[in-house]
């Protein structure tokens, strides 16, 4: 679901480059690579297998001419890389910093929940991958929002929130946030994303466009 969410909040124009921080497999590449035409691709996994897979994935589906998969540590920074600045700069980040906070998960699975960093390190890596008024977008735990905004807002602005509930009188567990490199326009905080209602339906009309890729989430 957040793969699929954070995929949906790219609207990258033909042309312009896009970089993923932690791609995993490359489910959020595929996704922008199918709705977005001739954008470039770019992801970065430290994970030897993950990373493979995701070459794999966008091979498969016909996206292995625009799209790149390396291996690199979001805490080495965007620089180790040696790349030029791209448009976007994406991730969905580990939900946690500290692994006293849940129970532990599988060896296998730790990279993916525990950001052995801290939320910074990619707060820092996103920010420096982005070219002056370039786009940042991070889906991360609701009660995160206030660190995302006082991580990114050193070098960031033009915030867009969109908060995403699961029903329409629960509180939101997920926030989509986009920040512009160097944006000065007022934060907006965009009618939330409903996933589902009462009516037995598996996802509201809205949410079951974007995951099937019919609908983009819109800023």
């Amino acid at each position: 679901m957040d793969a699929a969410l954070l995929a949906a909040a790219v609207e990258a124009k033909p042309g312009t480059r896009v970089i993923e921080a932690g791609c995993g497999v490359g489910g959020v590449l595929t996704q922008v690579a199918a709705r977005c035409p001739a954008v470039h691709l770019m992801g970065v996994e430290r994970d030897p297998a993950a990373a493979d897979l995701a070459r794999q994935n966008l091979d498969i589906n016909g996206f292995g001419d625009r799209a790149s998969i390396v291996r690199g540590d979001v805490a080495a920074g965007f620089r180790a890389l040696e790349r030029p600045a791209f448009d976007w700069a994406i991730a969905n980040p580990p939900y946690f910093d500290d692994p006293g906070a849940l129970r532990a998960p599988a060896l296998a699975k730790r990279g993916a929940w525990i950001a052995d960093d801290g939320l910074a390190a990619w707060t820092d890596f996103l920010t420096a991958a982005v070219r002056d008024g370039g786009r940042i977008v991070v889906i991360h735990r609701a009660d995160r929002l206030a660190d995302i905004l006082t991580l990114l807002g050193a070098r960031c602005g033009s915030f867009a929130i969109r908060p995403v509930q699961s029903f329409a009188d629960e509180p939101a567990k997920r926030v989509l946030v986009q920040a512009v490199r160097s944006g000065r326009a007022p934060l907006r905080l965009l009618p939330a994303l409903v996933l589902h209602d009462r009516s037995g339906a598996k996802h509201t009309l809205q949410a079951e466009a974007i995951l099937r890729g019919e609908a983009a989430l819109g800023w």
